[in-house]
């Protein structure tokens, strides 16, 4: 059997025993990870319906892929730049293609009483942060007009200084 799943914006044709490389997933090595995501599924010729279907894999590695060079250059402006980046990866082993498993629903029921005793606490917390709020307001708008006049006074130092060297140029 089969499967297409999407993570990370991409799309994989997997089967059980396969090994893939995806976009970076939350986990350590060892994990299981569930990918709920699948597109289309099928088992030799014959396509299976994918309404609540999903893929159980392992995490078996973290990983770095190779290492991309960016290098922006201007002629005649004596500009270059070289910047490197390494995408991370997580490699991961597919156990098998089946139906969702029951133990998603037990973690819902849980979560459920979770959320109301922090809406009784927020109730009570927010008069103190409706209180703190204006304060903060007027900080944030004293702040900039601080900086509003340093910068006014920087700016016209940095025009003068960039005139003189050009005015010198000789062509």
């Amino acid at each position: 059997m089969f499967a297409i799943v999407r993570t990370g914006g991409k799309q994989y044709r997997v089967a059980a025993g396969d090994k893939i490389v995806v976009e970076k997933l939350a986990g350590e090595a060892g994990d299981s990870v569930t990918l709920s995501d699948v597109l289309l599924a099928g088992d030799g010729g014959e396509l299976k319906p994918t309404a609540g279907l999903t893929v159980a894999a392992e995490i078996v590695a973290q990983a770095k892929g190779e290492k991309v060079i960016v290098f922006k250059k201007r002629r005649r402006h004596n500009y270059r730049r070289k910047k490197g980046h390494r995408q991370q990866h997580t490699i991961l082993r597919i156990l098998a293609i089946g139906d969702a498993p029951k133990k998603a629903a037990k973690p819902k029921a849980e979560a459920g009483p979770a959320p109301e005793a922090p809406a009784k606490g927020g109730a009570e917390a927010a008069p103190e942060a409706k209180a703190e709020a204006p304060k903060k307001a007027a900080a944030t708008k004293a702040a900039p007009k601080a900086k509003a006049a340093s910068a006014a006074d920087a700016a016209p130092a940095k025009k003068a200084s960039t005139k003189k060297p050009a005015a010198g140029k000789a062509e």
